[in-house]
């Protein structure tokens, strides 16, 4: 961390000999038709700044971690844990939407047969605790996260009140593609029918059918499963009766998935025959849409503010199309976050699909992630701002870590903590679409650890019962005060904290338009164009300067230029008589006047300019 001092907002400045910026003197009469350097996008204010914790994992205070460990030995956070405390410094990290992953009830070798719940069959678990995502009653949730198990549902209502309490939106999980093999709802409504109460399981596919078949053949377990290691999970034995045997949710139309499959779970059938050239059967209206619909109202109804749904693109637009405006009509403010990984398709789930964000993994989150790692080049992320999400990019979430992600401080991805900075600040601010953080990023957490079913991958698991050392010292047993947090820790949260207050309180930030200043400061002999990155985001009522240094050992002196083009696109004066002043909103300091800063190795730096 030996660059924390830095990057936590102390400014290392060069003799005020040369000017931050050159002016032109004279501007064009006018400028190009499409200036290469922006789009014509008009941004959208969608600054939605979301906090996602693994439910399960944020308030467990026990720290043995022992691979494999019971619920009793290596503890489970609870919805209470989720104090009135927790949500007032979440609010304080500048925190709009918290993300409540893993929420409804899901398959486990837990036992809670006193609820009427027993232990699932382990050859078709995966992890002590389960997946979240391989859903066993999607009108429950997960016995783990209650004080008082018979009393869970009442305990996660009171967390969403509590939520709203603290000014806070909440989003909640919805699998749509699969659920665990061993699928029963226990707590549906009255007249609510089972998925696959109805099937014709003599047919492959059938369109009214939920779920797809193969005939004739009965569910083999993968060869070599070894559910617990060394241990012996509940009903162990290699086999599991299920016959005739149910298509894999990772769209595997075999009886014998292999162990790399997602064989815990079945793929959901919306009307798409897969295996006759993904013939479409949407008319009628299939019933696995509608039982979907039926799903998603009953939790709208509770007061969630909207969902992050799960692997969008592995079910039709066409549903989504169905859905999620059949939604808005029961709660207009429904917000619904799409995770998707083909980026030539985003537009059609945009427009058709009526989402309102897309994961940006591929595009923004892959180039950062190869900057940090010191493999890329900024000229990834110019390509994400003018192909891949150009026209939209209010629409895309952003982010750096997910609980599909590997940690930045692991040694798998950057092992410096540090290397967010300037990642994160372009996460932020690039465009004016929401930003996430996972808990624990912003103290550093690097993943370490081989849990059980998670091996040592660099992720926090979703699959064990695990403490998560570094957040662990934030939290402080429950005191939620970072009374255990290093100096160190304590600056790079003070960091996050600070990027994400402002991100979500500048105007141009929230709604202001984008001008790249690659172009016009690429030929400076202090501009090593790999490694450092600067635009401007603007609004008639206010101008910042973004920009950073993705180098982990090198600093430079730029001597940065914001062109004639820029400021006309800005709407302010770019002549020798219109003197600016630079304050850095982000590190703090006194207005910067005529100074040729110096950028430090994993620096960030935004600028409001002010005219003199």
């Amino acid at each position: 961390m030996k660059n924390l001092l830095l990057a936590a907002g102390l400014l290392t400045l060069a003799a005020p000999s040369l000017p931050l910026f050159f002016v032109p003197t004279h501007l064009p009469a006018s400028i190009p038709a499409a200036d290469p350097n922006t789009t014509d996008e008009v941004p959208q204010d969608h600054k939605l700044i979301i906090y996602q914790m693994m439910t399960r994992l944020f308030g467990n205070k026990v720290a043995l971690n022992k691979p494999y460990g019971t619920l009793a030995e290596n503890g489970c956070g609870k919805f209470n844990d989720i104090t009135d405390r927790a949500l007032d410094e979440i609010k304080a990290l500048g925190v709009s939407h918290v993300w409540y992953t893993g929420v409804i009830e899901h398959a486990t070798m837990t036992d809670y047969a006193a609820q009427g719940i027993p232990a699932d069959d382990a050859d078709v678990v995966k992890g002590r605790a389960g997946s979240p995502y391989a859903i066993k009653d999607y009108y429950d949730v997960a016995p783990d996260l209650a004080v008082v198990p018979s009393n869970r549902m009442v305990e996660y209502e009171a967390l969403i009140r509590r939520t709203h309490a603290h000014g806070l939106k909440v989003l909640m999980d919805f699998v749509p593609n699969h659920v665990a093999r061993a699928y029963k709802s226990d707590a549906k409504p009255v007249g609510v029918i089972d998925l696959g109460t109805t099937d014709d399981k003599t047919q492959a596919f059938g369109p009214q059918n939920n779920f797809y078949y193969l005939p004739g053949q009965p569910f083999v377990v993968p060869a070599g499963y070894n559910p617990l290691g060394p241990l012996k999970g509940p009903r162990e034995d290699g086999k599991y009766a299920e016959n005739p045997a149910k298509a894999t949710g990772n769209d595997v139309f075999s009886a014998a998935p292999s162990v790399n499959d997602w064989f815990e779970t079945v793929k959901l059938n919306y009307g798409v025959d897969y295996q006759h050239g993904r013939a479409a059967h949407f008319s009628p209206v299939p019933n696995t849409w509608k039982k979907m619909r039926d799903i998603l109202v009953f939790w709208a109804q509770k007061d969630v503010d909207g969902f992050r749904c799960d692997m969008v693109e592995m079910v039709p637009v066409e549903f989504w199309a169905y859905v999620i405006p059949e939604l808005k009509k029961v709660k207009p403010g429904l917000v619904f976050i799409g995770e998707a990984y083909n980026n030539k398709e985003y537009k059609t789930y945009l427009e058709k699909g009526h989402f309102d964000y897309l994961y940006d993994k591929v595009g923004l989150y892959d180039g950062l992630r190869r900057l940090m790692r010191s493999e890329g080049s900024t000229d990834d992320l110019t390509q994400v701002w003018k192909q891949e999400s150009r026209g939209f990019s209010s629409h895309m979430l952003r982010f750096l870590e997910n609980h599909d992600e590997q940690r930045i401080a692991s040694k798998d991805f950057a092992t410096d903590p540090l290397r967010a900075v300037p990642a994160m600040t372009v996460t932020a601010t690039l465009a004016s679409g929401p930003v996430m953080l996972y808990f624990g990023q912003e103290v550093g957490e690097p993943g370490r650890g081989s849990e059980g079913f998670s091996g040592e991958d660099g992720r926090t698991t979703i699959f064990d019962y695990w403490g998560v050392p570094e957040h662990q010292k934030w939290l402080n047993q429950g005191k939620c005060d970072g009374g255990k947090l290093s100096a160190e820790q304590r600056k790079l949260r003070g960091f996050y904290k600070r990027l994400l207050t402002l991100a979500g309180s500048s105007d141009a930030i929230r709604r202001g338009k984008f001008y790249e200043l690659q172009d016009a400061n690429n030929l400076g002999k202090q501009y090593n164009q790999r490694h450092l990155y600067a635009y401007l985001r603007y609004t008639d009522q206010q101008q910042v300067l973004v920009v950073v240094n993705f180098s982990p050992d090198k600093a430079y002196q730029p001597g940065l230029i914001i062109s004639p083009a820029a400021f006309q696109a800005m709407g302010i004066p770019g002549t020798a008589q219109a003197v600016y002043t630079y304050t850095d909103l982000l590190n703090g300091g006194e207005p910067l006047q005529a100074l040729n800063e110096v950028l430090e190795p994993l620096s960030a730096h935004i600028y409001e300019l002010k005219r003199r």
